[in-house]
């Protein structure tokens, strides 16, 4: 099979000609059909992260068709998704807690095993979901780790219909989980650098909007930041109401700058971080984009542009989420 390759030793993905995976017990081998590109990938791809299998097939936003290692609920021919976590061991203390998304020896798709840049993708058969055949796959591929994190970042936040929710940072995530605010009757309050962002949030229905550096002109019960950057978090927290609380959907963040304990975190304030998600996110997220008919304006890539999608994603130059097809 042709796949997208990332070597510790070189500084951009290769096209190559590889071994197509061998269906093993508990698995499920699909056609990749759509494989979006996360800023996960990126860090990986620029080192942000440490390097945990070399060489690599990146890519944790795959949809594909089963085509060995069936079951019951995933059957022939029938579409599956894929997102970040790959597995879990089920028995340590944090699973049995119902916490999976902390367990310490978690798999991940297209970082600790092989992903979804390539026109195959072996995946651990509990570890996907299914999805509806009727919906181009190049708009299901951006729901599964940048719906499904926006999704727990809310859940972590503990936005409650009808409040005030500032979104900090406009990518792919902020995009998708705009449109479940909306659905809960949220007001929406967005700071983002990027002209082009800032007239995405306006179009798909924030309250407000503004620059990177400006504050929101109301309190906030909920905000979330989605910029890895310590700065940005401070800047929230500026803007939220007594016993308000701030998520961080960020899995790499640069350091926290010094903030007034006075002023900023006193009152019950809260600084959360969010981390992963389980397969109740999932399937809880996926369940409601399907039900309010979330269609993301994606920028398509073939597999031989596999660079050229990271590099997009890097220097934000799409409107929406980028999207491999091999």
């Amino acid at each position: 099979m042709k796949a997208a390759i990332l070597r510790a030793s070189a500084d951009k993905l290769s096209i190559e000609d590889v071994l197509r995976p061998e269906v093993k017990p508990g698995h499920t081998l699909l056609r990749v059909l759509a494989c979006g590109v996360c800023r996960t990938d990126l860090h990986i791809f620029e080192r942000d992260l440490p390097t945990l299998r070399d060489p690599l097939i990146p890519g944790h936003q795959i949809v594909g068709e089963v085509v060995d290692g069936a079951t019951d609920a995933l059957p022939l021919g029938s579409r599956a998704g894929v997102s970040w976590i790959g597995g879990t061991d089920g028995t340590c203390p944090f699973c049995r807690r119902g916490e999976e998304n902390l367990c310490d020896t978690l798999t991940f798709t297209g970082y600790s095993v092989d992903g979804g840049y390539a026109e195959y993708a072996l995946v651990r058969s509990d570890f996907a979901y299914p999805l509806p055949g009727d919906i181009e796959p190049q708009l299901l591929a951006p729901l599964l780790c940048a719906g499904i994190i926006g999704f727990r970042s809310l859940r972590v936040a503990g936005v409650q219909p009808g409040e005030r929710v500032g979104l900090f940072g406009f990518g792919a995530s902020a995009s998708l989980a705009i449109e479940v605010l909306k659905h809960w009757g949220c007001e929406v309050y967005v700071a983002t650098r990027g002209e082009s962002h800032r007239a995405q949030a306006t179009q798909l229905g924030a309250t407000w909007v503004g620059e990177e550096s400006a504050k929101p002109p109301a309190a906030l019960d909920r905000a979330i930041t989605f910029a890895p950057a310590g700065a940005v978090v401070v800047a929230a927290l500026s803007s939220l109401r007594k016993g308000g609380v701030v998520a961080i959907n960020a899995i790499h963040l640069d350091q926290m700058p010094a903030f007034d304990y006075d002023t900023l975190l006193w009152g019950e304030r809260q600084i959360r971080s969010v981390a992963n998600m389980t397969r109740d996110d999932a399937r809880d997220f996926l369940a409601l984009a399907h039900q309010i008919g979330i269609r993301p304006q994606v920028r398509t890539f073939s597999l031989n542009h596999a660079n050229e999608a990271l590099a997009a994603v890097k220097h934000e130059t799409a409107e929406g989420p980028c999207v491999i097809l091999p």
